[in-house]
């Protein structure tokens, strides 16, 4: 992503002693270089919002924030426990049931949420500075966010002023039409990756759609969240519409999922918690979406535009930090370019700069979490038992504090390895060598997630018949994970259930009644009485 037009790019960060380099690839030469400044406009503690109020948790629990690159809390945030699930799905209840979110006209649902995109565009460079800060996000990908979120609530504020439901005829005898009903309290549960651009991928359809929200962020990134309050209301979303409750899924996120008036949940996370989930929606029949992660798999055809995959594959994985769920971590390359494409990745993997979040020449920063980073370096370990290192491995010498990796990159890894078939959620990727299109799919297909894909060939018919063979909820051909709001997202096998994005948003949030009104005479079988034919089943005949 380009730097802000704010900061020249190749400049240091705007903190006290920030270095000025003229050498991209050149790192800090001090740890001191990286120690990020607390973003100005904090609040002094983060706080619930239930019914149009800041509140505390009803017993005072609280929890420590950390910042990534020095793993110092930071700031403390109220622990919600039962109670504060029951206060926020009550007031959402009753916003649901007597106040006027459901009622109004999609028109009118539509200028406020036009008005929350404008509230948040307003944020951009406060939100990034935040972002960057809490969740270790390189500033130069922090930037943009609040306008991708501000896109979502505009999107979904024209689709519900376009949308068009069925109606079917059946002249002179009976009309049936679709009559969609807001579903009522959603329980959103959102990631810590791009936590506030996440949220409002759930956010703006559950509103638009009519419902009332309780959001549970992600303990690990809970600050961005507490700027919802503030926009929302001075968009004028009614009181008790849209709730927060943070925590940890144990408690906050387990009390959301098994609350009996909350009738659906979205999740967004990983494969062991959404397990959990889908077994405790089973006890009151919620409706689901779940989005579990991925291990995406890029195959690379030897006919491929080898320079535009390389590009698009080092951003796929490393951009992020490498926290995606639909990262290219797997990289299939045929036999004839096998070689040449490993030393060409490795060497750009070699030179991809690691330093502070807050430098805009930063490309990998501080992953999110030292319980992370702990996940992503004994990965790391393992896969050097499993396969050739040829790039990366360890922390960057320049960096002795913080949750610092390297871009690493493992070639010649068996399809049994752990770092091929497990989620490591970080700058790690895993490249693989195939011989026919036959092999590319069964390694492609083996692995117990399915979100992503990508197909890298100038072969028309082999990308299509390539893309449709493997096993994913999305497939992009040459290219990466471009996003299209109108379209689905959601992955098959162990990467979740459920799609959402476009209609298939609006379809989860809803419910659709078939409404079924008489015009004329229906043939009637006269039950207990005299005179009707053998055989006749009182369907009326023809449907049509």
């Amino acid at each position: 992503m380009a730097s802000s037009p704010s900061t020249p790019t190749g400049a240091s960060a705007t903190r006290p002693g920030a270095i000025t380099r003229t050498d991209p690839h050149h790192p800090p030469t001090t740890q001191e270089d990286t120690l990020a400044t607390t973003p100005p406009g904090l609040p002094d503690r983060i706080q619930h919002y239930i019914d149009g109020a800041l509140v505390d948790s009803a017993n005072g629990e609280t929890f420590d924030v950390i910042e990534p690159t020095t793993n110092q809390p930071y700031i403390t945030c109220a622990s919600g426990q039962q109670a504060d699930v029951d206060a926020a799905v009550a007031a959402a209840t009753k916003a649901f049931d007597s106040g006027p979110w459901p009622r109004m006209l999609p028109r009118q649902r539509a200028a406020i949420l036009n008005k929350i995109a404008d509230e948040v565009s307003a944020l951009n460079d406060g939100l990034a500075a935040i972002e960057s800060f809490d969740s270790g996000l390189p500033i130069r990908q922090a930037r943009g966010q609040a306008n991708r979120a501000a896109e979502n609530f505009r999107f979904f504020a024209d689709l519900i002023v376009a949308q068009v439901d069925g109606a079917f005829k059946m002249p002179g005898r009976q009309i049936n039409y679709v009559n969609r009903k807001p579903m009522g309290v959603a329980g959103l549960i959102t990631p810590w990756n791009t936590p506030f651009m996440q949220e409002s991928w759930k956010l703006a359809p559950a509103l638009a759609s009519g419902c009332t929200v309780v959001l549970k962020p992600a303990e690990f990134t809970p600050v961005s969240a507490q700027l919802w309050a503030g926009i929302m209301e001075r968009a004028g979303v009614p009181e008790g519409v849209f709730n927060i409750v943070h925590g940890f899924g144990e408690s906050a996120g387990d009390a959301l999922v098994k609350h009996p008036d909350v009738p659906l949940i979205s999740f967004t996370g990983e494969l062991g918690t959404g397990k959990i989930i889908y077994g405790n929606c089973a006890r009151h029949m919620k409706h689901m979406s779940l989005e579990l992660g991925g291990k995406s798999p890029a195959i690379v055809f030897a006919d491929a535009d080898v320079e535009a995959a390389l590009d698009s594959t080092l951003f796929g994985v490393f951009s992020l930090n490498g926290e995606r769920c639909t990262a290219s971590s797997r990289i299939l390359v045929e036999r004839p370019i096998y070689d040449r494409f490993v030393a060409a990745y490795a060497e750009r993997a070699s030179r991809i700069v690691v330093g502070p979040p807050s430098d805009p020449d930063t490309e990998i920063a501080a992953l999110v979490h030292p319980e992370h980073y702990r996940k992503v370096t004994e990965y790391i370990e393992i896969g050097k038992s499993e396969a050739r290192l040829v790039a990366g491995g360890s922390r960057p010498e320049h960096l002795s504090k913080g949750n610092y990796v390297q871009a690493t990159v493992f070639a010649d890894v068996p399809p049994t390895a752990r770092i091929f078939q497990e989620e490591i959620f970080g700058p790690v990727v895993a490249i693989t060598p195939f011989d026919t299109e036959e092999e590319a799919i069964r390694l492609a297909n083996d692995v117990e997630y399915g979100l992503a894909a990508y197909v890298w060939t100038n072969d028309v018919a082999r990308a299509h018949n390539v893309a449709g063979a493997i096993e994913s909820g999305m497939v992009w051909i040459n290219s990466h994970n471009v996003r299209d709001l109108r379209t689905p997202f959601g992955g098959v096998k162990g990467s979740g259930l459920g799609h959402e994005g476009g209609y298939r948003s609006l379809d989860f949030y809803t419910v659709q009644q078939s409404v079924h009104v008489r015009l004329g005479d229906v043939h009637t079988t006269r039950f207990g009485a005299t005179g009707y034919a053998d055989g006749d089943l009182g369907l009326g005949g023809p449907s049509a």
